[in-house]
């Protein structure tokens, strides 16, 4: 974005995990089949294609509610240029949302709050749409202790991940949070 350009201004993304019904509900409201969801002491694990998209064909990803945090990996279409290892965004989970709703079976419930974290593994990093955060706090569509508390996340990630060569997965290892990935050459598109 140019410095001139303003930011688009957008309400928090929420999206829910429906664990019983293998469904990701995304920030649209379109309701898409998930292949696996995985419940561990420390998160849930989501993997599922990404029909349509002209870039990505699957997602995995970790919802983690401690540190505040979605650590994702994407599988791309052949011949898509490669982008980041590991795409974190900073997110506020709610794992009771499906009992407090009545849901048949747990669904999660997480706000997107604006920042992410690109990872490229071993090599650096990068921050991106604290512009976005900024606006929507300047929107009054989050407020000043969300925008805070997505900031305070945001410095202890960069630092985690920084302290341990650039490696998400060792960082949240040493914080007791052990990921598992699928194998790689299993979502060939």
């Amino acid at each position: 974005m140019s410095p001139d350009a303003a930011p688009h201004v957008h309400r928090p993304k929420v999206e829910l995990f429906d664990v019983k019904a293998m469904e990701n509900i995304d920030p649209k409201g379109f309701r898409r089949t998930v292949d696996e969801y995985r419940l561990e002491h420390f998160g849930l694990f989501m993997a599922r294609k990404m029909d349509g998209h002209p870039k990505l064909a699957y997602i995995e990803s970790w919802l983690l509610p401690d540190p505040g945090l979605r650590v994702t990996r994407w599988h791309r279409h052949p011949g898509t240029p490669r982008g980041e290892d590991v795409y974190i965004d900073l997110v506020e989970v709610d794992t009771e949302f499906g009992a407090r709703t009545g849901a048949h079976g747990p669904v999660w419930r997480m706000v997107d709050i604006y920042l992410d974290i690109h990872v490229h593994t071993g090599d650096r990093l990068e921050v991106v749409d604290t512009d976005e955060l900024l606006a929507a706090l300047n929107a009054r569509m989050i407020d000043a202790e969300t925008a805070q508390r997505a900031l305070e996340r945001t410095y202890r990630t960069v630092d985690g991940i920084t302290r341990h060569g650039y490696d998400t997965d060792a960082w949240l290892a040493s914080l007791g949070i052990d990921l598992t990935w699928q194998d790689q050459g299993k979502h060939r598109v």
